[in-house]
């Protein structure tokens, strides 16, 4: 797909740093005639949110560089021809390779990274300070193909149930998809291997609470397809989901949003857009403060895992 013309350079400043971006009419969602400068603006007017989310997390970018029309390249390691006050997190990866990934200190760096042609925004769920403890807990409810957003409603429903059974304050978002995430705040103390096996106990819970949506079945193939999978795998290590405030890559320019637990009931994903977020944030700012000082210890959903090994349950690998 041959580059449409994008217009002279935009400059953007952004708490005293000068951002330079670069054919700024460029369009990137072609149903919806928004370009890359509509896309900055969008960032720069959630900035609190999205900061927030991003703070100090190893980052994947996934770029477009002709639009959301074109190739979509997932980028690990940070661009070529950052400024110097951008900042970096080293992660190492099985194979013995290593990346310097984008790591979010200020506003600034999301906008330089929109300037590269980056839409969505994936961090990992742990920080710089230790990459290899999470302190973050991701509940994933990901429907089947013919499971709808009602049943991902309740079988959300019955994991903030037992949320609150545990003493756990859960954040809810739209995934910017079909699904629904929901973000607990834990103590940086386990190891990734350790937190997704507290998080396959909780979708075991769930699972048992409400067997006719909700199901754990670990091979796609295997699921059923009306069902809601609680996908405890991202809490693997290096696996990454948009996080809140994200533009998705989908023709409706979606956005991954959070909402309050009474808008579970009521949300219409598709309605969460790069148009409507901003003004949705201009009037509640970002719902999720308060989530840094949210913190769970995962010490009972731990001792669940050693009572499910103890019935025999299966632990997928």
């Amino acid at each position: 797909m041959p580059k449409a013309e994008g217009g002279p350079p935009a400059e953007l400043f952004v708490d005293g740093r000068s951002i330079r971006i670069s054919s700024p009419d460029r369009i990137y969602f072609p149903a919806l005639g928004v370009t890359k400068l509509d896309l900055a603006n969008y960032y720069l007017s959630v900035g609190e949110g999205i900061v927030r989310a991003l703070r100090e997390r190893p980052c994947m970018l996934h770029r477009f560089p002709e639009g959301i029309e074109g190739e979509k390249v997932h980028q690990k390691r940070l661009p070529s021809g950052a400024p110097s006050w951008v900042e970096t997190v080293r992660v190492d990866f099985p194979s013995g390779r290593h990346a310097d990934e984008l790591c979010v200190t200020e506003l600034a760096s999301v906008i330089w990274a929109v300037q590269m042609s980056t839409v969505e925004f994936h961090p990992w769920n742990s920080r710089r300070g230790d990459v290899e403890r999470p302190d973050e807990w991701r509940i994933d409810l990901d429907p089947m193909p013919q499971s709808g957003f009602d049943a991902v409603r309740r079988v959300a429903e019955v994991a903030h149930e037992v949320l609150a059974e545990l003493g756990a304050q859960g954040w809810p978002k739209t995934s910017g998809g079909s699904g629904l995430h929901i973000y607990v705040r834990i103590a940086p103390r386990w190891g990734f291997s350790d937190v997704r096996r507290a998080a396959l106990a909780f979708a075991r819970e769930v699972e048992r609470r409400d067997p006719a949506e909700a199901t754990t079945t670990w091979w796609r193939k295997d699921r059923e397809v009306d069902k809601v999978f609680v996908d405890y795998n991202q809490n693997s290590r290096d696996h990454t989901i948009a996080s809140a405030y994200s533009v998705r890559g989908v023709t409706q320019a979606t956005v991954s949003t959070p909402i309050t637990w009474d808008e579970v009931r009521t949300v219409v994903p598709e309605d969460c857009t790069i148009f409507t977020v901003p003004l949705r944030f201009a009037e509640l700012g970002d719902i999720d403060r308060g989530i840094d000082e949210a913190i769970f210890c995962i010490d009972e959903l731990l001792e669940w895992a050693e009572r499910d090994d103890r019935n025999g349950e299966q632990h997928p690998e």
